[in-house]
């Protein structure tokens, strides 16, 4: 099973290529909230999500013989960049499988990085199928958008990078919450957490109708779920958590929380307000979550993971529009 050690030896890989991230606190917002909030925005990270720690850990271990036959990923956009942005570092053939429906931010910066880009149609559920064809097609090595001890290893330096810096402002984390999907994020932090801060209470936030995280941590079990309607979280748009992330994330985290695409609006324009970042939906559930008080920080220090922020200018200037 992933341990500490784990983390630690990724975030030496990390080194001189992941971005170490900085904290950001707003006094107005501690004001209001009655509690100190510090924020990780990993937006700002290689790609414009926390995906590149994961993808660049996983990449970097491959051997000689699958660098020279390629990797390939599926992914709604962040998890692409940060695939096809690591292989261009390591100068490795990446092709990518996208949803028609991502956002052209997404597919155009995957594009940039040299990674070569195959679309699918969402509603037909064919990702797995077409990334298998590849690789039996290519050798290409699969990296996983999540379920991976390696790929949560690297985004678990975020766990321990968020504890070294608050422990530098000579507070402890009681508190740290973060946007979830398959759990590979949330998984290493709380990992990296349990080492250095083992009473930190740590949450996972999903969008409304998407949280089966949620609903399988509250169940015992992983629940598959069947969602009937849509978010505006995109990165964030899963049925059922991950096998090794959610064994990680059942006997880790304190418990899962939902928010809805208004709230997540709200953060998104609150964040752009109090601390000047541009955050996509799925990387501002977390802060959602505690500005609309669904996870009460009064009189604690808590921590949110800002994950990406990666978002077509079109739902950005919704977001920021007057209510």
């Amino acid at each position: 099973m992933l341990n500490f050690t784990d983390i630690a030896e990724a975030a030496e890989r990390l080194k001189g290529y992941a971005l170490p991230t900085p904290i950001l606190e707003s006094d107005r917002l501690n004001e209001n909230l009655h509690g100190r909030l510090l924020i990780k925005p990993e937006n700002l990270q290689r790609t414009g999500s926390f995906k590149f720690r994961g993808a660049f850990n996983k990449i970097s271990k491959l051997s000689k013989n699958e660098r020279a036959a390629g990797v390939v990923a599926f992914s709604s956009g962040n998890h692409a960049q940060g695939v096809a942005a690591a292989a261009k570092i390591l100068s490795i053939k990446a092709t990518i499988v996208m949803p028609s429906d991502a956002p052209s931010i997404k597919i155009e910066n995957t594009k940039s990085y040299g990674a070569e880009v195959v679309l699918y149609q969402r509603s037909d559920g064919n990702r797995v199928e077409v990334t298998q064809e590849i690789v039996a097609k290519t050798g290409a090595v699969l990296i996983p958008p999540y379920d991976d001890p390696d790929i949560m290893a690297g985004q678990g330096t975020i766990g321990l990078e968020f504890a070294k810096q608050a422990d530098g402002l000579g507070v402890s984390l009681e508190i740290l919450a973060g946007p979830c999907s398959g759990g590979g994020m949330i998984g290493g932090c709380a990992l990296a957490l349990h080492s250095l801060s083992p009473t930190t209470k740590i949450y996972s936030v999903e969008p409304e109708f998407y949280d089966d995280t949620a609903l399988s941590l509250a169940a015992g079990k992983r629940i598959k779920i069947s969602p009937t309607q849509n978010s505006i979280c995109d990165a964030l748009l899963l049925e059922t958590p991950g096998h090794i992330t959610f064994e990680v994330n059942q006997q880790l985290l304190t418990k899962g929380l939902s928010v809805s695409d208004a709230e997540t609006e709200r953060a998104m324009k609150t964040a752009f307000r109090e601390f000047k970042i541009v955050l996509e939906p799925g990387g501002a559930v977390a802060l959602a979550a505690v500005l609309e008080g669904l996870l009460n920080i009064e009189g604690k220090t808590a921590g949110v993971v800002c994950t990406g922020g990666n978002v077509d200018p079109e739902t950005f200037r919704k977001a920021l529009a007057p209510e």
